[in-house]
């Protein structure tokens, strides 16, 4: 027996699927027109939800779209009509020989509704850190190895605590782990830990494979993801993703590696983090939605939190930005660096992800040019290992090789380019 199953089930779920509002209150009619400010038209206006998704899919016809073209503010309720979830959960931590402990009070997700942008901000830490995605079983047997798991890239916070896991009550009443946003996107840094920053220590396939229970097919596919890569795909098309830094998601014409959602501003972003909610719980329950909406606006505003370049470097880089707005601004043209959407063929890149089912758009979305040296690697299948591969003129040898761009470069140019890339 595990040592979360050896605590009992002596916790109660309280308030955790209520079909009300966050307050505590029913909702307003969802279909009443409002010209209140984005927020409150947001959480009240199922009709204003529903033009924002059909307004910012890219496309009406992979899989990503049609299921929520088919559930999302639907004049008949779709998911809207989901019970409200407001698990009570608790951080988690192990000691040398495994045993597995809650720690703390638990936290709980029945808060008022924020009135300012203060108030938004730390509803938005809150739930990025804690509120659960889903289940993941394979999690809570690794952690009971708390060496092991720490090999394949699980972190614990200062107090020792595992992040971006959580004990939860689900919804059948058993206590289970939970992974969060931080799971993914909370790394340790220079400064310490850094929201936003990917874990690209994280090896969350062979996590799965060695503690969990998987068929022979589906643990070699998931054994071939590697550290920092995870197919989050709705088909069985094999197309893993490099887990993205969360920088400047505010600032993205489209969200997603394959561009599958035009970004009309936070409304957007909101219906995608509550969409993701409903999509992992296998659309059991949605979160009360002031939930979704503070996590867009705390996610909109990450930023790295490492130091500028000094003086010097930026002169010396400055030499690179001329190279750069001739070879590379026309796709990475936004000030961030990222852009509209480029067809795959002109990438280059493994074009499983942009031609499949499940988020397919024909296209691939410019990463934005934000902290780079410590973004490798590179793509969105983390296929260029570092930023001298990424330009390595020998990377042409081979006929198939992805993003060609930069490459054709003399030496001069190259090193102004990547002076450059590096200050930014």
């Amino acid at each position: 027996m595990s040592g979360l199953a050896r605590l009992g089930l002596a916790i109660v779920l309280t308030g955790a699927c209520r079909g009300e509002g966050a307050t505590g209150a029913p909702e307003a009619d969802p279909d009443r027109p409002t010209t209140r400010d984005p927020a409150t038209r947001w959480l009240e206006d199922r009709a204003f939800r529903r033009e924002q998704l059909e307004a910012s899919l890219t496309s009406h016809e992979n899989l990503y779209a049609r299921r929520r073209l088919e559930n999302y503010a639907t004049p008949e309720g779709g998911w809207d009509r989901l019970p409200v979830w407001r698990p009570a959960v608790h951080r988690i931590r192990s000691d040398a020989r495994g045993q597995v402990e809650r720690v703390g009070a638990a936290i709980r997700f029945d808060d008022p509704r924020p009135t300012d942008g203060a108030a938004w901000r730390a509803l938005g830490v809150k739930a990025f850190d804690f509120f659960p995605l889903r289940a993941e079983a394979a999690f809570a047997a690794a952690i009971e190895s708390p060496a092991r798991a720490a090999e394949l890239g699980l972190e614990r916070d200062d107090e020792g605590n595992w992040i971006g896991l959580v004990d939860f009550v689900d919804l059948d009443g058993q206590r289970r782990v939970g992974i969060t946003c931080a799971l993914c996107h909370t790394a340790r840094a220079d400064t310490g830990l850094e929201r936003g920053r990917a874990r690209r220590r994280l090896d969350y396939g062979a996590l799965r494979v060695e503690f969990g229970r998987l068929g022979p097919e589906q643990a070699a596919r998931e054994s071939s993801w590697g550290p920092g890569r995870a197919d989050v795909s709705d088909d069985a098309d094999a197309d893993p993703v490099a887990i993205p830094d969360l920088w400047s998601v505010g600032g993205l014409r489209y969200l997603t590696q394959g561009g599958t959602l035009r970004q009309l501003g936070l409304p957007t972003l909101a219906m995608r983090q509550e969409t993701q909610i409903i999509y992992a719980q296998r659309e059991r329950i949605r979160p009360p939605r002031e939930l979704a909406w503070a996590m867009a606006v705390y996610v909109s505003e990450l930023r790295p939190s490492n130091s500028s370049p000094s003086p010097a470097a930026k002169a010396d880089s400055e030499l690179g930005r001329t190279v750069f707005d001739r070879h590379c601004a026309s796709c990475h043209e936004d000030d961030n660096g990222s852009g509209g959407l480029v067809p795959a063929a002109q990438v280059g890149s493994d074009p499983a992800l942009a031609l499949g089912r499940a988020r397919g758009t024909g296209a691939y979305r410019p990463a934005p040019l934000i902290d780079l040296e410590r973004a490798a690697p590179y793509l969105h299948d983390a296929s260029i290992p570092s930023l001298d591969a990424l330009l390595d003129p020998e990377r042409l040898r081979a006929p198939d090789a992805p993003h060609r761009f930069g490459a054709q470069l003399d030496l001069k140019s190259r090193a102004a380019l990547l002076a450059w890339l590096r200050a930014r």
